[in-house]
């Protein structure tokens, strides 16, 4: 998906960023506004799987800051990266930080490169139909599915109708660069994949897990109803052992398909973005992750022994 991200950043970022220039001893362009770290109003584009739990954490820093709004706007990835060149968006949440290409674009253009980090770690779930005979994959299966060459006959359906952060892991992480040849679908957003998958008993689905591993979260709770969660090989087991994105086989990386939640801030200000960022890297924003099932990245997490049927 690399040269995809090439083909659609650069020739948007040169027409942006084109008045601001750093090799010609110009001060660094500044991002101004009139917030602060506690108020104000800004827009951030987030990867639309990660809806469920950014919800969560804005909903949270809201209430701790009456003066602060923070309007999300959830699409996929590609378009999240796009409006990182609207000046309107100050900060996009998606799956990865900056690339080694962006950095110095940025740095040659701004004189600062966008604040990017890790916050937690998230998991692409595989779900079935409830009647589905098959919930046990491995890597290597769902690899076969999605180039077409397994004898699996299931619909692959995907979170989005355009190029989403979800179907740039599959074709990184597990087809290793190759095309999806298998039948692949696309639904309008997760949510239609899990109504798809509930109706279609030959369909397979990928998802964020934050949309679906919530077990105290009343409407993932009823998305669990609807379907299925598959378990893939696990990928640090001497045996051979079947796991599902649960929160401490993503912390092992006993689970195979782990990606991360990372922040990327245009603001070199001490704005609202960053006032955001802050929380969600301390204690607060931390624990939201941990109470949503995934894994924080900026604080321990403890994991004990226990004798869980998966």
């Amino acid at each position: 998906m690399k040269h995809l991200f090439l083909q659609y950043f650069f020739p948007f970022a040169l027409l942006f960023f084109g008045c601001s220039c750093a090799s010609d001893g110009k001060k660094a362009k500044v991002i101004l506004g009139d917030d602060t770290l506690t108020s104000g109003t800004i827009h951030i584009s987030v990867d639309e799987s990660f809806a469920p739990i950014i919800d969560s954490q804005i909903k949270v820093f809201m209430s701790q800051h009456p003066k602060a709004n923070i309007i999300p706007h959830y699409k996929p990835e590609a378009d999240c990266i796009k409006d990182l060149l609207n000046d309107s968006t100050r900060m996009v949440i998606i799956t990865r930080g900056l690339t080694e290409e962006e950095v110095p674009f940025y740095k040659d253009t701004l004189s600062f490169v966008p604040l990017f980090g890790r916050l937690a770690t998230d998991a692409v779930a595989v779900i079935t139909h409830n009647n589905c005979r098959d919930s046990l994959f491995s890597v290597a299966e769902i690899k076969s599915m999605l180039n077409g060459t397994s004898g699996y006959k299931y619909d692959l359906v995907m979170d989005g109708l355009k190029a989403t952060s979800t179907v740039r892991f599959l074709i990184d992480s597990v087809l290793r660069g190759q095309p999806m040849n298998g039948k692949v679908m696309a639904a309008k957003n997760s949510e239609g994949v899990i109504d798809y998958v509930a109706t279609h008993p030959n369909a397979l689905g990928f998802i964020g897990v934050s949309w679906i591993g919530n077990k105290e979260d009343s409407s993932q709770m009823t998305f669990q109803k609807k379907v299925k969660l598959a378990a893939l090989q696990c990928a640090r087991c001497e045996e051979e052992v079947y796991v599902r994105p649960y929160q401490a086989n993503m912390a092992l990386k006993r689970y195979p398909l782990n990606r991360g939640i990372y922040y990327v801030l245009k603001e070199n200000f001490a704005g609202l973005g960053k006032g955001f960022v802050n929380f969600l890297t301390h204690e607060k924003g931390q624990l939201i992750f941990r109470r949503g099932y995934l894994v924080p990245d900026r604080m321990a997490l403890q994991i004990r022994k226990a004798n869980v049927s998966e």
